[in-house]
């Protein structure tokens, strides 16, 4: 089976944290996005991992090749054309059973099934209150007969989760081709959505499968609460260098992280090298060498390398980032 991940979003919503590197690397629960969602499905018996990137996608490269031994493609999309365009950028190496995941969201689904390689397309998706927000799937009969944007009027609870199974890329391609020729688009871009519609109009077979998890990273906010629900959830860890302070469970500290006379937690994470003191800090992310003194922090997510001292309550600072109040 190929999976193919797409990651060449700009991630507008995240930044400044995405000025400096590509969302899926945003880190959240003491790893990259990215990291969560490759150790997810790399259950199942991958033939090859193909990435689409996009702005700064040389760090996912490097990133990839230094942390998972998985044959790998890099194939860049210079223009942000959309997901079904990203898709047929890798037209000439897809065929057979194939993935796609799109890389901001993090997802926990029972992928063994995919292993037998079945021969009806799977679209994961997750029941949800409010369906207005989400691209949704309206079953008949055990079979998805329409995939509904964002739909005003209640037609399905069934939440599009961004992870599809097709037992023949060579079909989603034909798809997409023809999605292009007809111009099908929303506002410049188009839509892998309208390619599976395509697929659905002319026979192809597609059920819905479940998800036990669906954490979306595609803001601040969410971002903390996905890293709320990792915490909570069997991503703790700390083994930090911890001298008279108070580790408020559940956290998750590198082990290079140094914490000094401050309260941590709950629900914070803080990554390699970053320093802490004189702090009291809870629900947040602190990144990589990140300088925290003499401060109050909730609800906030701090880049790498940056300084933060004096008292504020909620931060939102990119890389670099200094910030010193007297």
């Amino acid at each position: 089976m190929k999976v193919l991940v797409l990651t060449a979003g700009l991630g507008t919503r995240l930044r400044p944290h995405t000025f400096s590197r590509p969302k899926p690397l945003v880190s959240v629960a003491g790893k990259p996005m990215l990291a969560h969602i490759l150790d997810t499905l790399l259950t199942l018996p991958i033939d090859e991992l193909i990435f689409i990137t996009g702005y700064l996608g040389n760090q996912i490269e490097q990133f990839v090749k230094a942390n998972y031994n998985v044959p790998s493609r890099f194939i860049e999309q210079t223009q942000l054309l959309g997901q079904a365009h990203a898709i047929y950028l890798a037209r000439e190496v897809l065929s057979g059973p194939t993935m796609v995941v799109f890389g901001d969201g993090i997802f926990a689904a029972e992928l063994d099934k995919l292993s037998k390689a079945p021969q009806e397309g799977v679209i994961y998706v997750q029941e949800v209150e409010d369906p207005r927000r989400f691209g949704v799937a309206v079953v008949e009969q055990g079979r998805i007969i329409r995939l509904v944007e964002k739909p005003t009027t209640p037609v399905s609870n069934l939440a599009v989760i961004g992870v599809y199974y097709v037992p023949e890329a060579r079909r989603l391609i034909d798809a997409i081709t023809e999605v292009m020729e007809r111009n099908i688009q929303l506002k410049g871009e188009y839509y892998l959505a309208d390619a599976l519609q395509v697929m659905i109009d002319h026979g192809e077979t597609f059920r819905t499968e479940p998800v036990s998890v669906w954490a979306d990273c595609g803001t601040v906010a969410a971002l903390l609460q996905t890293n709320r629900y990792l915490l909570d959830n069997g991503r703790t860890y700390h083994n930090g260098n911890v001298r008279e302070s108070v580790i408020i469970p559940p956290v998750h500290i590198a082990d290079n992280a140094v914490i000094e006379h401050s309260v941590i937690g709950p629900y914070v994470s803080i990554a390699a090298g970053a320093k802490v003191r004189d702090s009291r800090i809870r629900d947040s992310i602190i990144n990589e060498e990140a300088l925290i003194q003499s401060a109050t922090l909730q609800n906030s997510l701090i880049g790498e390398k940056a300084v933060v001292e004096g008292s504020y309550q909620e931060l939102n600072i990119g890389d670099t980032s200094e910030l010193r109040l007297r």
